[in-house]
Formats: structure tokens, sequence, C-alpha cells
């Protein structure tokens, strides 16, 4: 009977107990988690040479820790985003990737909506103009920002895949209008959807919010930096809740301190957790999360149970649900 080793690098869960016990039952199972998201490579190395799956977090899959594998045949991030994984590197060495897509997509949808109510109804402003008040013993709205209602207004989609798509259908009840760029989706999904699709300039120049839902790569690093935001209303907000390198965090700054946009919502950052000297902490008009989007009870058993899904699938000679790689196949059939 082959042998298998399953390595995870890295986890947030409180524990894997349940992945242990649920691989105890396999006979020809090896399972070891670590906590090498900090490691030094050489470490993170040592830890996983021999897999023949490596299940990661956030710890660097580079191309120098991929090279020194000797046996994996399957990398799993563990989520959505793989920009920690060389890709490149994966490929040539015949190493499926795959990520887990759909383990969270309602609740990205869910937390890009709060942050445009936020924004939007200045909610967390709200709470300073309350205690002040308080204090005073009278109500004083003078320090409030502006605000509008959201029917009637445009709200700019870019991305409108699994989470862009659910953000479109859980506003509708909101009345608002739409601005969407996807330059990748099909004719036959947009039909489904009932959209047209624009450039991302016309998103920008149209759009009072503008939600941003791509995946990191090098088509959009820094796709919104300070041209884009000078191109947007002065009374627009920018919520991220995909992948901070999306945004140049610098021009963000900029423009939420000079005023060319309103406010921004973000949930996501170039280094998380972000360095005390982030240039968005201070600033009134950013509305700020730890990275929870992705956050609840239900979505963080699907991802589990989801990746020993693809452990499983990959023990019985299957390729994983998702894999993001898909000019990996070339390189293992010319291994034939």
């Amino acid at each position: 009977m082959e042998q298998f080793k399953i390595v995870v690098t890295d986890y947030i869960e409180p524990d894997l107990n349940w992945e242990e016990e649920e691989l105890a039952k396999y006979d020809n199972v090896r399972f070891e988690v670590h906590q090498l998201k900090f490691a030094p490579q050489e470490e993170l190395i040592a830890a996983i040479r021999d897999a023949d799956v490596v299940v990661v977090n956030m710890a660097p899959m580079t191309a120098q820790v991929i090279g020194a594998l000797e046996r994996c045949r399957l990398i799993i991030r563990h989520g959505i985003g793989y920009d920690n994984v060389d890709l490149k590197a994966a490929t040539s060495n015949g190493i499926r990737v795959a990520n887990i897509p759909d383990y969270c997509p309602e609740e990205v949808a869910e937390h890009t909506i709060a942050h445009l109510f936020a924004c939007y109804r200045q909610v967390v402003f709200s709470r300073k103009v309350l205690e002040e008040s308080s204090r005073k013993g009278l109500w004083d709205f003078s320090g409030v920002p502006r605000m509008f209602r959201l029917s009637g207004k445009t709200l700019g989609i870019v991305g409108c895949g699994r989470v862009g798509s659910r953000v479109l259908r859980k506003t509708k009840g909101l009345e608002m209008n739409y601005l969407i760029c996807d330059p990748y989706l099909s004719e036959e999904r947009k039909r489904e959807l009932g959209i047209e699709c624009v450039d991302l300039e016309t998103v920008l120049k149209g759009s009072d919010i503008v939600t941003l839902h791509t995946p990191l790569n090098e088509e959009t690093h820094h796709m919104i930096s300070g041209p884009q935001l000078r191109t947007m209303k002065q009374t627009a907000y920018l919520i991220n809740t995909a992948r901070g390198p999306i945004v140049d965090v610098e021009a963000l700054a900029l423009a939420l301190r000079e005023n060319w946009i309103a406010g921004a919502g973000i949930d996501v950052y170039d280094k998380e957790p972000p360095d005390p000297s982030y240039p968005l902490f201070g600033l009134e008009n950013a509305v700020l999360t730890p990275h929870l989007a992705w956050n609840s009870e239900e979505a963080g058993w699907d991802l589990r149970v989801k990746i020993l899904e693809d452990i499983r699938r990959f023990m019985e000679g299957k390729p994983p649900r998702f894999v993001v790689n898909a000019e990996v196949e070339e390189v293992l059939g010319r291994r034939k």
C-alpha cells in the first residue's frame, strides 16, 4: 500500500485535532503539523522536504523552498489567494497547486457590504460624535461628514466572480445602479447575471462606491494607484476586501488626506498584520478591519472539510477540485 506524508506548514485554527482524527483512519498516512509561518527557510524546508502533500496558510513557498521538495505532488493553499506560492516553480517541478475558492464567498460579500454601510453611513465616526455629545450634554453634529442615501447611487464592482457577483445580488434591494468591470467574464455568465461590463476607467469615473474583487497578480498589482484615485469622484468611497497590494496604499493615504475621495474601507494589507507605521492608521475617513472578511463559524469548517476532501482525492489518484496552475498538466504529461 502506498504511503502518504501530509504536512501542514502553518495554520490559524485553534488546533487541527479533527484533521488528525480523520486522517488517523488511514493506515498509510503520516500527518504532521507545524507553525512555520515566520520560520527560517531552512527550517521550513526540513519539515516538508519529503512530504507528498503540503498544506500551507501563509508560509512563503518560494522557488527555493519548492525546489527542495523531493516527493511533493500537491500544494494546497489554505484559503483563496495563493500569492505566497511561486506558481512557476511549482509548475516546473510538476506540482499541482490547489486553492479553496468556494469556502467563504458569502462572508466576503457580506463584509464588503458592511464596509459599504460603515463608510457611506459614517457608522464608525458616529461613535465619536456620540461620545463627544454625551460629554457636552447635547447633540453636536457639526463635525459629521456629509452623508448620502444609497438609493440611486452607483456601485462599481471590479471583478464579478464568486464574491463580486454575490455583492451584486445581495445589494439589489438597495435600489442602486451598477457599473461592472470584469474582462474575463464569459458572455454566457454576463447574461446569467443580467449585466454589461465596462472598462475600469468608466467604473472609477462613474461610481459613488468602488469595491474590488480581483485576484492579486502581475496585472492587478497596484491596479488602483494615484492616477486611478484622481479619476474617482471626490464624494466616492473605495472598498478593498480582496488583496492589499491591489491598491497602492501610499497613494490611497494621500488621496484620503487631501480629500481626492471621501473615504475607504479596507480589510486587507500588503503586510499582515500591518506595521504601526501603516499610512492609513489615524485617518478618520478610513474604515479598517483586520482581514476578517472570510471569517465565520460556517466558513471555517467549510475550509477544513474542503481541504480534507482534496487530500482524500489525492490519495485516490484524483486531481484537486480547483487547480490554479493548469499548465502543470502538460509537465506531468511529459513525465508519464
